[in-house]
């Protein structure tokens, strides 16, 4: 494999994206981002607790009012609620549950044995829209995603005569997309999910918001992301690739059935591990179907009340962690209970930083509660948007332009959310938009904008990948590359959620587009 490297394209100095990225580089870790707004609404509480204001609560009719943290009490108060906030955090629980079923499949090989079967039997006619939905898919596989599907995309691209870093492009669009448009639910819906209803109580203590509120619109979503991903990567990236950046196609290095390769008995392991997922399936469906399930609230599957919505975690935990150890044991990969364990110990150290960032934002949610001080910006945003009187829909798109601009810098969804939700949810509850509508707005922006900022985490990853094909390549050439994508994303999943908001499509169970205090 020879490539042509005559007038490699570089990033010049001074340009628009080095600049952004010398920027971004300055900025500190999210978690001491988060301990400084912490510090801020602490010193705040104090200040504006000196103030009265003339907002009233919907729901207690009583004026509100800042509370010192600051006093005595507060700050024992805080003391005293140190441990019990973290644990409380309402992400933490549920994304370590989800993330140990997913640390089973991917530590025994099921994940990639399941990559490898979906990319086999991908057609050259359909190279594309396959890789696309491959990619989509993938992004239950988490971080390890990027470092799997990339090159063996890349690689099959190449095997084809057609430009490999044109599938890294069409790959991680995709990838990236599926976290907004995805065909079951991840790790990344709890997280939402937790932090958006901690922001709603702020407004409505009893407001609940499900796991999979907006999982019909993300399910809609995959549509337009793979049709993106396949006419962006058609009609323009890799016409463009083809003329900037020619590839001389020599003896390949390595061929597609090399890298998906699956001995006999991985092909075994995978056969039975798909009938347990398949046995899982049909043993639910048998359990909730009867009216009179113990998995039903008064009939219904879909009620915040029916149990088996309070299962959805521990389901996907199941649905994850059985097919992994079936795969494991019959390829040997396990060969005892202590593999299953390091397995799951080992992915939980993908999450170390998650640990530390959720301490202190619990420490940040806590005292943005108790102190008043989101309620009473919640109310004092809902003023300015009563007074400028803008249609709910352009909110909305404002609320997708902002999350886009601040999603340059900062990448994390979670740590943009856990400061943006305690802001953004109450303050269009006060104006009647629902905390699922504004979380659905929030994740369009966040998937479509990563794959073309140069702060995202796995861009060195790419790069080098890319390198591999061509050495010049450089965090322009990826940029340029992947812009198009993420244009097309935004416009596609915005269109896909005012389609659905339109028609009144549930976004997804137990979801709804507008809030009132009476319900």
């Amino acid at each position: 494999m020879t490539t042509d490297n005559a007038n490699p394209p570089t990033m010049q100095k001074g340009s628009f994206l080095d600049t952004i990225e010398r920027v971004g580089n300055k900025i500190p870790n999210i978690t001491v981002l988060i301990f400084f707004a912490f510090l801020i609404c602490l010193f705040l509480s104090y200040f504006l607790s000196k103030i009265s204001f003339s907002y009233i609560h919907p729901l207690t009719n009583e004026p509100i009012a800042v509370i010192n943290q600051l006093s005595e009490q507060g700050m024992l108060d805080l003391i005293n609620k140190l441990v019990s906030n973290f644990m409380g955090f309402p992400p933490l629980g549920i994304t370590i549950v989800a993330t140990l079923g997913i640390g089973i499949a991917e530590g025994s090989g099921f994940l990639q044995a399941l990559l490898k079967k979906l990319l086999r039997i991908t057609p050259k006619k359909a190279l594309t829209p396959l890789v696309a939905f491959v990619a989509v898919v993938s992004h239950v596989a988490s971080d390890s995603a990027y470092v799997f599907l990339m090159p063996i995309a890349a690689l099959m691209y190449y095997n084809y005569g057609r430009h490999p870093l044109a599938g890294i492009a069409a790959s991680f669009a995709g990838l990236a997309g599926g976290f907004s448009a995805s065909f079951m639910p991840s790790t990344i819906d709890p997280i939402m999910q937790g932090l958006t209803q901690s922001a709603a109580n702020i407004i409505d203590p009893n407001y609940s918001v499900n796991v999979l509120s907006n999982y019909f619109v993300s399910l809609g979503g995959t549509i337009g992301v793979i049709g993106v991903c396949w006419v962006v990567t058609d009609k323009w990236v890799e016409p463009r690739l083809n003329r900037n950046i020619p590839i001389t196609y020599g003896e390949n290095k390595g061929s597609t059935e090399e890298m998906t390769y699956m001995s006999k008995q991985e092909a075994k392991g995978f056969r039975y591990a798909m009938l347990s997922f398949i046995g899982l399936c049909i043993g639910l469906t048998l359990w909730a179907y009867p009216q009179d399930s113990l998995l039903r609230f008064e009939g219904s599957l879909t009620s915040n009340q029916a149990p088996i919505m309070s299962m959805i975690v521990p389901i996907i935990f199941i649905f994850f962690a059985l097919p992994g150890i079936v795969f494991g044991y019959v390829t040997g990969k396990f060969k005892n209970t202590n593999d299953i364990v390091k397995s799951m110990e080992s992915i939980l150290t993908t999450l170390i930083s998650f640990f530390v960032f959720a301490f202190f934002c619990a420490q940040f949610l806590y005292m943005f509660k108790v102190s008043n001080i989101g309620t009473l910006l919640a109310f004092s945003g809902a003023d300015m948007l009563r007074s400028l009187d803008l249609p709910s829909g352009v909110t909305i798109v404002g609320v997708i332009i902002l999350t886009g601009i601040l999603n340059i810098l900062i990448t994390s969804a979670s740590a943009k959310w856990s400061v943006m939700a305690s802001v953004l949810v109450p303050m269009l509850m006060a104006v009647g938009i629902s905390p699922e509508l504004t979380q659905a707005s929030f994740r369009i922006s966040d998937s479509a904008i990563n794959v073309a900022t140069p702060m995202f985490p796995f861009y060195p990853l790419l790069i080098s990948y890319c390198q591999k094909y061509f050495q010049g390549t450089g965090v322009g050439t990826l940029c340029s590359m992947m812009i198009p994508y993420s244009i097309g994303l935004l416009l596609v999943l915005t269109a896909t959620l005012f389609i659905f908001w339109g028609f009144e499509i549930p976004l997804g169970i137990g979801s709804q587009y507008h809030w009132s205090p009476q319900g």
